[in-house]
């Protein structure tokens, strides 16, 4: 674990790095390359500044600006905001085997999803997948808060219970409407359901990017608090904060971040609980650093997931929900088996 502020300041500049380099690759690479140096020359060229390269073809230009740009921008929201979720659910249920999916919001935005496709919307607008699926996922989270709410306390151990009861309940639900489907919508439920980013455009970006954006920065100012409910009911209450309305803020703010990701990406899995938990062995676990840091690494981890998986069989694409599973799995096991081999389990 890094101890010291500037050890901490050099490990977030190194992620931003990596952040930066992978998305300059990941321009890059494919059937149609976009050279990084063509793409600052525009750049440069547009703000007046000599920069010597190539400009881009138009094809390159096409390429970058409404295929390339779009899966990259919303490869680093979905990322960034799985990661925050899962540091945020991780430090209200004091348990690193959390993660956004835990009250229900996945199953929750699944249910949403296949009631929107089972309809026919998806063709009608793009807007109603996303609608549906952020409506389901406040549903299930609203009906497990209520579930275990009794006078005036949400116990996280019966708020882990409820959450289980409502994502087994609407699994059923969604896999009894998926035997009414034809087809072609089972097929566009399926590889939702998988997690991918291709044919991202910048309308996907915009639904993101506000409530993301505005999700992380709120959950991260308020990582001081976190940081009292995480140490226990009593301690918190000892304190004088009020414990169900920042349990509620922090359960209320995952959730929608998580359903705006889910929204634009699909169903992606382990990020929220892989990289919360690395970036708490490595600079600590308060939240005000904690939050904002795994965002960061979320982000990197997802593009690079996604980057892997365009270019590792061409011209085959590997979807990110099944790279994430490829890379996320095995560190789960490994982290169950230490927790094992510590008596926390």
């Amino acid at each position: 674990m890094i101890h010291t502020t500037r050890g901490r300041f050099l490990f977030t500049f190194f992620i931003c790095i990596l952040l930066v380099l992978t998305a300059l690759f990941s321009l890059h690479a494919g059937q149609i390359p976009v050279p990084p140096s063509s793409v600052i020359h525009d750049f440069a060229s547009s703000l007046g500044i000599s920069f010597a390269g190539d400009s881009l073809t138009p094809e390159q230009a096409a390429v970058f600006w409404y295929i390339r740009m779009p899966r990259i921008l919303v490869a680093i929201l979905s990322g960034a905001a799985l990661a925050a979720a899962g540091a945020v659910m991780q430090g209200v249920f004091s348990n690193p085997l959390a993660d956004p999916g835990i009250i229900g919001v996945s199953s929750g935005s699944s249910f949403g999803a296949v009631i929107c496709i089972f309809l026919g919307l998806t063709s009608v607008s793009m807007y109603y997948m996303p609608a549906f699926a952020l409506g389901g996922a406040v549903f299930a989270m609203a009906c497990a808060v209520c579930l275990t709410l009794h006078d005036g306390k949400i116990p996280p151990m019966s708020l882990l219970l409820a959450g289980v009861a409502v994502s087994i309940f609407l699994g059923a639900m969604t896999n009894g409407l998926l035997t009414f489907m034809n087809e072609y919508r089972l097929k566009e439920f399926l590889f939702w359901m998988v997690g991918g980013l291709d044919y991202r455009r910048w309308e996907h970006v915009e639904l993101a990017v506000g409530p993301i954006l505005s999700g992380i920065i709120i959950l991260s100012l308020l990582g001081r608090h976190l940081n009292v409910l995480s140490l226990g009911e009593d301690e918190a209450r000892s304190m004088g904060m009020n414990i169900l309305l920042y349990r509620l803020i922090f359960l209320l703010g995952a959730s929608l971040i998580t359903a705006s990701a889910v929204c634009v990406s699909g169903m992606i899995g382990f990020v929220g609980l892989v990289v919360p938990h690395i970036t708490r062995l490595t600079i600590g676990p308060d939240h005000r650093l904690l939050i904002p840091v795994s965002a960061l690494v979320g982000a990197f981890f997802l593009l690079f997931c996604d980057t892997l998986g365009r270019i590792i069989a061409p011209p085959l694409e590997i979807r990110v929900g099944i790279m994430t599973a490829i890379i996320g799995a095995p560190y789960f096991l490994f982290l169950i088996r230490k927790m094992r081999k510590g008596g926390s389990i």
